[in-house]
């Protein structure tokens, strides 16, 4: 991530992102925008979870799990374990867990009208 910079009352602000970091970020932002591959990512921030595992949760047959968390593992959003001949998967880590939380959760105010938290004042 891009470092942070100071500024002159000693405020630490996030430096403009590179283009090597944008361009990831859109990566897994595109990849997320799969209805199936956030069910899984959703799915695994609960736990970790076997091929068959997802696929019950999500409702999609094992094979297509298998290619969506292909995907998911090529972008570094999950991991891996094996245990004999089963394989585990879950998310990467809590930033994988909160972009997925967050987007569901700033869909929920967009379905239900939800107000979990108090709304910013508009500047438009």
């Amino acid at each position: 991530m891009a470092a942070k910079v100071s500024d002159h009352a000693g405020v630490q602000h996030a430096a403009v992102p590179s283009d090597r970091e944008i361009d990831a970020a859109v990566r897994v932002l595109k990849l997320l925008a799969d209805p199936t591959r956030l069910r899984i990512v959703w799915a695994l921030l609960h736990g970790e979870h076997s091929v068959n595992d997802l696929a019950e949760h999500v409702g999609v047959r094992p094979t297509a799990v298998s290619q969506h968390l292909a995907k998911l593992r090529a972008a570094d959003v999950v991991t891996v374990r094996r245990e004999g001949n089963r394989l585990f998967y879950a998310a990467r880590n809590e930033h994988v867990e909160r972009l997925a939380s967050e987007a569901l959760l700033q869909a929920d105010h967009a379905v239900a009208g939800a107000r979990h938290h108090r709304e910013r004042a508009s500047t438009a």
